[in-house]
């Protein structure tokens, strides 16, 4: 039975994979860890972990008998930007303290998430190919092309298994937004469950590439379980599941909630937005290990506004 490690494991996406994890593997199978104690605790093992802290992470993954790790600690778009040493410092030098501890101590699997915030304003807008040019325009861009290098440099020279995807945005209704650009799209919901009015920080016709959390899940562990020999792609995989503007997500919305009211004030995460694709061609991760998604915008905005006020009710109880 495969003993797993998932690093930065209270955001939006490790939170999900925990819990989706633990039911395949055995909750005891699964340790979480972060720089802040689990919000989900009594849920299974859960310890702090910095993973700059290099003698810590090696003890942590000695004492567990770690095989795989999921390494998702990073520094999101819109912060890092406004920290930039800290967003080089935690999404690469955390990353090469994975890549080093994996070759030296035989794990046999990792996993690390990039982000299609590696494309720039020279890339194809529409349809953005996996070989497209990776010239990006942030901190969090610059570090996940590092980052994608690293790991293939890492699985050419020493032989380390480990896969990536380039994430879009991604959206779910079980955790808070944590600082990425695309997170209007997780908070929305929160204002529409509310009756508030929503202050989209994009513009209106703004597209860009999203995914709801459960394909996001679904993704990761289809790369994680497919033949290594059937990988192509040692930098990251593009993946994709829909592409929309702040106007068409209002849209969907007020099929279920009519009258929801959402204003337009862009700030400096819209200069962020306009520097990535609108759509992704995932053509490399559908033909190598089978990937689809399962939901488009509107199936995800009825399960997002069937669950959130369930959630929030148990939270408040």
């Amino acid at each position: 039975m495969a003993k797993i490690l998932i690093t930065g494991a209270n955001g939006q996406l490790g939170s999900e994979l925990a819990a989706e994890l633990r039911m395949i593997y055995g909750t005891e199978n699964v340790i979480t860890s972060d720089i802040a104690g689990s919000r989900h605790s009594s849920d299974g093992p859960h310890e702090y972990l910095d993973v700059l802290d290099l003698k810590a992470f090696e003890a942590m993954i000695k004492r567990h008998s770690v095989d795989q790790i999921y390494h998702l600690a990073a520094l999101l778009s819109a912060t890092a930007e406004k920290n930039i040493q800290l967003g080089w410092d935690l999404n690469v030098n955390g990353l090469l303290n994975v890549l080093n501890l994996s070759r030296d101590l035989k794990i046999r699997k990792v996993f690390w998430p990039s982000s299609i915030a590696v494309f720039g304003p020279d890339a194809q807008k529409i349809l953005t190919p996996q070989n497209s040019p990776c010239n990006p325009a942030t901190v969090y861009g610059i570090s996940k092309v590092a980052g994608e290098q690293w790991c293939a440099y890492y699985h050419r020279k020493f032989g380390l298994d480990v896969r990536s995807v380039r994430y879009p945005g991604l959206i779910g209704y079980k955790s808070l937004p944590g600082g990425g650009t695309t997170d209007y799209a997780v908070d929305i919901y929160h204002k529409a469950i509310a009756g508030e009015t929503f202050s989209c920080f994009l513009e209106e016709e703004s597209a860009l590439p999203m995914m709801y959390m459960s394909d996001a899940v679904k993704a990761t562990i289809d790369l994680m379980n497919a033949p290594s020999e059937h990988l192509s792609v040692r930098t990251s995989y593009n993946i994709s599941a829909m592409s929309f503007t702040p106007a068409e997500i209002a849209r969907s919305i007020r099929k279920r909630v009519p009258g929801f009211s959402v204003e337009f004030d862009p700030d400096y995460r819209q200069e962020i937005a306009a520097s990535w694709p609108d759509s992704i061609d995932d053509s490399s991760a559908r033909t190598d290990w089978n990937w689809q998604q399962q939901y488009d915008l509107d199936a995800m905005t009825d399960e997002i506004l069937d669950q959130l006020p369930l959630m929030i009710q148990r939270m408040n109880s």
